[in-house]
């Protein structure tokens, strides 16, 4: 390093799913990386985060995200922690390493279409090889879709089923469905099954950091900031200059070659709309007017299942998963699976709180304290029902977007007609596969999955339609890459992990190609 030049080859702003695996297949090609990151280092032992704790140094301190969420939905508006991490490994430290692989038309039947329906300007059998590397890095078991066309991607065998797995397994076959073992990153070897959905006190759930940023630091390569908070992008007319970030309590300013955003959806665009200059009068990289817009979730359809009568309880259940509802002739709906959940008391509650929030009587003084009765009679009698999710597509529109606030984390959605007719659709579609089976739907009204924001800084060929090109570099900056949900043209109907993984992959290939 000379006095003028780089301070490194890259920096990786964010070290979940996207930077923590691009990160360190920068690091093991021999480039010089340094990980920025807002939170704490942490330890693997530290308690499990809880959405209770409103302390924002408590929350770093458990690699939460520190800030509320200001969401205005549909005209309302509310204030919640979203679930978002803060910390080595970012949101993914707290996953349920649920990495499922798209299906073919999620990219293919919208190649090349221009919005509000989407348009990926990266096919399948492009992504296809990403997949499958991404599948072997994060140590992916499971079993093959028995639906699909397409080859598996790489699959360890994965344990033995439950016997509450195996008599739901059962169920849903004789009931014409094809069921299959979810496709989840725990090494086997380490793992427990145990830590899905929480953190993990030993390396065995493969996430940002146990995959991506660990491996990369052991190189050599690679470096680490904690506690340091980017402030702005410091760009010219064609390249980011500096990136200025603060870290406790001083300002300073450190260069790379290349600059990675990998905040996630929400944050890359809130720190590009925030970083104005004379070069970029609306915020950086946002010729387009799209930076920030396009926001997209999953709608979850919770519901719980009893296994049958005779069935042994052995315990609650993340392995089983079904695509019979992916899509309906045209319509695009989503995949189906276990939770890792039982109808417990402290679910049900939850669950009923959360439905009187949403309706009419949630203003009414005390009320939550009434739900507890009938929680616990509906624990009594649900018994060891399991938990289940319906996993619903989102689509892009102009409308919904992260707010450029440089005070606040702040998002606007409104629910398109079209949104709200395929969610109606895909919950009668869920009563009719189950029909025949104890069951019990969790929600009355549409719920948007907070954990799976996306769509925000979406890739394409043309840049008055997208932000960034076909390799995820900002159009008209040379050196400014994204590899997080944000690129995303559509939201799939599945988790969005596994993509966020292999597009990592993908752009850091790019990153190591490019000549400047």
């Amino acid at each position: 390093m000379t006095a003028t030049g780089p301070d490194w080859d890259c920096i990786v702003i964010g070290t979940g799913m996207g930077g923590g695996t691009l990160g360190r297949a920068l690091a093991e090609a021999g480039w010089r990386v340094l990980f920025v990151e807002k939170g704490a280092a942490g330890q693997r032992q530290a308690r499990n985060g809880l959405s209770e704790i409103f302390v924002p140094e408590a929350r770093l301190a458990r690699g939460l995200w520190p800030e509320p969420l200001h969401a205005t939905v549909d005209g309302r508006d509310s204030r919640f922690y979203a679930p978002l991490g803060a910390g080595i490994g970012g949101s993914s430290v707290f996953y349920a390493a649920t990495l499922e692989r798209p299906e073919r038309h999620d990219l293919d039947d919208l190649l090349d279409r221009p919005h509000p329906t989407g348009g990926w300007p990266v096919g399948y059998d492009e992504m296809r090889p990403w997949f499958d590397h991404a599948a072997r890095m994060y140590h992916l078991h499971g079993t093959p879709d028995p639906l699909s066309s397409d080859a598996p991607p790489p699959l360890d065998p994965p344990p033995p089923l439950t016997a509450t797995e195996a008599a739901l397994m059962a169920r849903f076959r004789a009931g014409g469905l094809n069921p299959y073992y979810a496709h989840t990153a725990i090494r086997r070897s380490d793992g427990c099954l145990n830590c899905l959905g929480t953190r993990c006190p030993r390396p065995c759930k493969m996430d940002g950091r146990s995959a991506g940023v660990e491996p990369a630091l052991a190189t050599g390569n690679a470096e680490i900031l904690t506690g340091a908070e980017v402030t702005r992008l410091i760009a010219g007319p064609d390249s980011v200059q500096e990136v200025e970030l603060r870290q406790g309590g001083a300002l300073r300013r450190l260069r790379a070659r290349h600059v990675v955003l990998a905040a996630g959806a929400l944050n890359s665009p809130r720190l590009l709309l925030n970083s104005l200059s004379d070069h970029w009068p609306e915020g950086l990289a946002n010729r387009s007017g799209l930076v920030g817009r396009n926001l997209m979730f999953h709608l979850n359809e919770m519901f719980a299942i009893w296994p049958p009568r005779d069935a042994p309880d052995a315990g609650a259940t993340k392995a089983l998963a079904l695509r019979d509802l992916y899509t309906a002739g045209h319509t695009r709906m989503g995949m189906v699976q276990a939770m890792g959940i039982r109808a417990s008391y402290g679910e049900i509650l939850f669950y009923l709180n959360r439905m009187l929030a949403a309706s009419r009587l949630g203003h009414v003084p005390g009320l939550p304290h009434l739900t507890r009765l009938p929680a616990a009679l509906a624990a009594r009698i649900l018994g060891h029902a399991q938990i289940f999710v319906g996993l619903m597509e989102d689509l892009p529109y102009l409308h919904n977007r992260v707010l450029p606030d440089p005070d606040r984390l702040a998002i606007t959605y409104a629910m398109a007609p079209e949104l709200l007719a395929r969610r109606h659709a895909f919950r009668r579609a869920i009563a009719q596969a189950f029909r025949g089976q104890r069951r019990l739907f969790l929600g009355l009204g549409p719920e948007l999955n907070f954990g799976h924001p996306s769509g925000t800084l979406r890739f394409g060929h043309d840049p008055a339609r997208s932000v960034l090109d076909s390799q995820c570099r900002a159009h008209g900056l040379r050196n400014l890459w994204v590899a997080d949900a944000s690129f995303m043209p559509t939201s799939m109907g599945v988790n969005p992990s596994l993509t966020i993984a292999a597009n990592a992959l993908r752009v850091a290939d790019h990153l190591r190609k490019d000549p400047t």
